[in-house]
């Protein structure tokens, strides 16, 4: 068994697990005893694998980017899930998780979103499989995030700010978790990162895991090799980290660089840089790193990309981090501007925020010219342009 993998209790290395309410349990159970014979059964693999190529339009392109090679004096391909049917990598996920809960005889889906991929993804394997969806959204990301939410609810979602703590996706999360013990019978929490109690970090990570699967064969036919010398990716919740690294993780002469929310600085107190500041802690189901005071408290975090300001991480990734296989950057709101107009003046695509990380992180890396970049650019910076718009002048 590779180290990486979760275990039979639902842990990588000493984080993961499930700590739920009692409600929940029967719901979880079902999920863990069979979410791995669903979605590996041929039934399965034959409509999710239909739907990733026909609806969302996969394989999504492997870019190499003349640019950014020159610039970082090394070779730098893009992976572009912007080019996904609804924008981002989430629909992914969505697809594979609305065919996994159809299965379970779940017939309502509850979803949180922070910058509102997730939830248009959500939002739109709803339509797609006519169940009735609600959206929770924290009140402050439903103001940064119009577009999105216009999105959802022309889908037939039904959208719920929530005005409780800092009014984005903890908030969020809590709401949907709420709802989810209220009617645990018909209703299927589809959630949308590497987060939550097991099995979902997992789960979510296999539903992702096609983005490294198409890198390694697009690698081969550019390159005439699978695996890149770097992999790049924003994190959050880590659910686009976690399909980037999915199949490279035994592989030790892949260094994996996760760029996180630095804010305004992970020594300030405006920052989400869990995997810089957390401590142990349990958040949302599982064990894993927190942003939280002496008491267990946790600290609101900060970071201008609404899908960002998490104050905890994927149990996969703080394992990852912890042992050494992968480094964590925390990229500050500036810099993540900047590589985010560079990109958009160099290349002619402007990412969304949370992929600007990623492209932050380049920035302090040090490339020799034989290096093979793979930076995944998880979504596309159309619902992010008031706050491009509001910036620009920074940077003309």
């Amino acid at each position: 068994m590779s180290p990486f993998e979760v275990n039979e209790e639902g842990y990588f290395g000493r984080y993961g697990g499930a700590y739920i309410p009692e409600i929940l349990q029967p719901c979880v159970k079902a999920l863990r005893d069979n979410y791995r014979a669903i979605i590996d059964s041929d039934d399965f693999r034959k409509e999710y694998d239909a739907l990733l190529r026909d609806y969302v339009g996969r394989p999504s392109p492997l870019y190499r980017s003349e640019a950014l090679s020159a610039l970082h004096g090394c070779t730098v391909y893009l992976k572009r899930e912007d080019l996904n049917h609804t924008g981002a990598h989430k629909i992914n996920n969505a697809i594979g998780q609305i065919l996994l809960a159809r299965r379970l005889g779940k017939s309502r889906i509850v979803a949180e979103t922070g910058a509102g991929q997730h939830g248009v993804a959500t939002a739109t394997v709803c339509a797609l499989m006519k169940m009735p969806c609600v959206v929770y959204m924290g009140a402050t990301d439903v103001a940064r995030q119009r577009p999105n939410v216009e999105k959802m609810r022309l889908l037939g979602a039904e959208v719920i700010p929530v005005e409780s703590g800092n009014k984005t996706l903890k908030d969020a999360c809590n709401e949907a978790i709420r709802d989810w013990c209220c009617h645990p019978e018909d209703t299927y929490y589809l959630i949308g990162s590497t987060m939550g109690p097991h099995p979902y970090p997992d789960l979510v990570a296999r539903m992702q895991s096609v983005i490294s699967r198409e890198i390694k064969q697009q690698l081969q036919a550019k390159e005439g090799r699978p695996t890149p010398d770097y992999l790049v990716a924003c994190i959050g919740g880590g659910s686009n980290a976690a399909g980037t690294v999915f199949h490279f993780l035994d592989d030790a002469d892949v260094k994996i660089v996760l760029a996180e929310a630095g804010g305004e600085g992970a020594d300030t107190p405006r920052t989400a840089a869990t995997l810089a500041i957390g401590s142990e802690g349990v958040l949302h189901g599982s064990r894993s790193l927190v942003i939280q005071d002496e008491d267990g408290q946790v600290i609101e975090p900060y970071s201008i990309s609404a899908g960002l300001d998490y104050p905890g991480i994927g149990p996969l990734h703080a394992h990852l981090v912890r042992t050494g296989r992968a480094t964590s950057l925390a990229i500050t709101d500036t810099e993540a501007l900047r590589a985010a107009y560079e990109l958009n003046r160099l290349d002619g695509i402007l990412p969304a925020l949370e992929s600007a990380h990623a492209l932050g992180a380049l920035h302090r890396l040090k490339f020799k010219p034989t290096d093979v970049v793979v930076l995944t650019l998880s979504g596309r910076g159309d619902k992010d342009i008031d706050t491009y718009l509001a910036h620009a002048h920074d940077f003309d």
